[in-house]
């Protein structure tokens, strides 16, 4: 299956932004209350999670792969799930870039590093979920 597919948008404004191997995909969608499409990260067995704009919605994606899956619930309003923590100092950098209030100065600020490191952080993630993604679809995992 194809990272990603365009898919029409269904009468309740909701159209499939990307798809993902595993059942994992963005959903963009349009409320009443909004102008602006939002876009929500689902997965099977995973509290689905908006972002105002795909680039976030992509990257919590990215965290989710590098992490081989993780739950939001139980971590509170400013927790960290367990498995983002393990997995290490770019897949966190990557995490806290998607949560809300955050930007690439303040994860900069954190980790007490230039901005450019905190991109080199992301780049990696982002090469180990679509090599993950790639070896899922070359084990025909669907």
């Amino acid at each position: 299956m194809p990272e990603s597919t365009p898919h029409p948008p269904t009468d309740d404004g909701e159209s499939v932004y990307k798809d993902y191997v595993l059942d994992v995909r963005i959903i963009e969608c349009t409320t009443p209350e909004s102008e602006d499409p939002q876009y929500r990260f689902e997965a099977p067995q995973h509290t689905p999670i908006t972002f105002a704009d795909p680039e976030t919605a992509t990257l919590y994606a990215d965290v989710y792969f590098d992490t081989n899956g993780f739950q939001e619930d139980g971590t509170g309003e400013r927790g960290v799930p367990p498995e983002v923590i393990q997995a290490g100092r770019d897949t966190l950098a990557a995490y806290f870039l998607t949560m809300p209030g955050t930007d690439l100065n303040w994860v900069a600020s954190f980790y007490g590093k230039k901005p450019p490191k905190i991109e080199r952080y992301v780049a990696s993630v982002r090469q180990r979920a679509r090599e993950i993604r790639s070896n899922a679809v070359d084990r025909d995992v669907a």
